[in-house]
């Protein structure tokens, strides 16, 4: 039997604190923390099943690359033949109809680097001013960018082929170049980078000492500004890159094809009368076609995790 308490107390004297019944305290091994999280079965196994779906069409990819046109159909879908032709497969490609392919990735990296890289160049400029200057009307275009970033890009795709038809664009590589300039997402997303990662009392500090505007920007805020430009850079190369839909309806001539467009006019080619079915190539060409991307995402991989986590944490 534990000591009882006192029947009656007087006001003013110290009473010992009761222990409050019905709480368990939390034993000192089973603390979680960033270096210990907890862990969850079911949140373990939704990952995993996340990840299988989305590795699975990666090594379908890979496996069926290494395969000839009859052992694509003669063998299973997720098991190698016994005919290797990887590297077959990849000088076929390179070289089919006279080196179409090769030309299609100019295209596209053309398309990228003009298209993405100038994107980004202007969400930066616009970002930047929005986040640091104040003018009229800047709630107004808040409102335009925030809606902007809500309407789908296919639903502006057949009034921009009317607008480009008009002015006799179409069918140019400025059909699909132009369009991409503008990244309603890569604006936002700079425009609350700079607002966080450029404090305003450095921008003041390099007035006083009479630095210009443009010198400010070049020499104090742009290097401060990598990780977000790197972060939008990859958002925009992704989004030109897969650019599919709009050079389908701006671009009738082969030679300006992205390898989206190339790539399946190659897989329908197989149902043309008399077409020639080269779904090895296709697969191939497919795989050739992700791995510039996987390449920049590793190597800029510190820049943009950085970018994505600015101004997650309240300071």
């Amino acid at each position: 039997m534990g000591a009882t308490a006192p029947a009656t107390a007087t006001p003013g004297e110290d009473r010992a604190p009761r222990p409050v019944t019905g709480l368990r305290t939390p034993r000192p091994g089973r603390r979680h923390s960033v270096n210990r999280p907890r862990r969850s079965v079911l949140l373990t196994v939704l990952t995993g099943l996340v990840l299988v779906y989305a590795l699975v069409p990666l090594v379908w990819l890979v496996i069926n690359s290494t395969k000839t046109q009859s052992g694509l159909l003669s063998s299973s879908g997720l098991w190698f033949d016994s005919d290797f032709a990887f590297f077959r497969n990849i000088a076929d490609t390179l070289t089919y109809n006279d080196g179409v392919f090769v030309r299609w990735l100019f295209n596209t990296l053309l398309y990228v680097v003009v298209g993405a890289g100038g994107a980004t160049f202007l969400a930066v400029l616009g970002g930047y001013a929005l986040a640091k200057f104040q003018f009229p009307g800047k709630r107004g275009i808040f409102a335009v960018v925030i809606g902007a970033v809500a309407v789908p890009g296919t639903a502006l795709a057949v009034p921009t082929f009317l607008m480009f038809s008009k002015m006799g664009l179409t069918d140019t590589p400025w059909a699909v170049i132009i369009p991409s300039l503008i990244s309603p997402f890569g604006l936002y997303l700079m425009w609350v980078f700079a607002a966080e990662a450029i404090p305003t009392e450095l921008l003041e500090a390099a007035r006083i000492d009479g630095a210009s505007e443009i010198r400010t920007f070049f020499t104090v805020s742009l290097p401060l500004l990598a990780p977000g430009i790197v972060t939008v850079l990859l958002f925009t190369m992704v989004a030109t890159w897969n650019n599919y839909f709009l050079p389908l309806i701006m671009l009738k001539n082969p030679d300006w094809y992205p390898l989206t467009l190339g790539l399946n006019s190659w897989n329908a080619q197989a149902q043309t009368n008399g077409g020639e079915a080269i779904f090895n190539l296709v697969i191939t060409g497919s795989l050739l076609t992700i791995v510039p991307l996987i390449a920049a995402f590793l190597l800029l991989q510190r820049y943009w995790q950085s970018g994505l986590a600015a101004g997650s944490v309240k300071e």
